[in-house]
């Protein structure tokens, strides 16, 4: 179980975990680099849903997807 709920300290497995979350999402909603304010804004939100007890890879991106609100 991650530490960063509890310490605010990130294992390497979940900020690698996390960075391949954040890719996809990035990629499905069509964020390039230069999309910054929302690139922040969604990197954000992704580790609030993960300090919050959201860690497993497939629940994250359920949580996050666009495709699921639509």
């Amino acid at each position: 179980m991650s530490l960063s709920r509890y310490s605010g300290v990130y294992e390497p497995a979940d900020l690698a975990m996390l960075q391949r979350v954040f890719d996809r999402l990035c990629d499905e909603r069509r964020l390039a680099k230069k999309d910054r304010e929302q690139r922040e804004s969604l990197a954000m939100e992704l580790f609030q849903v993960f300090d919050n007890g959201t860690i497993d890879e497939a629940d994250l991106l359920r949580a996050l997807s666009k495709h699921r609100r639509q």
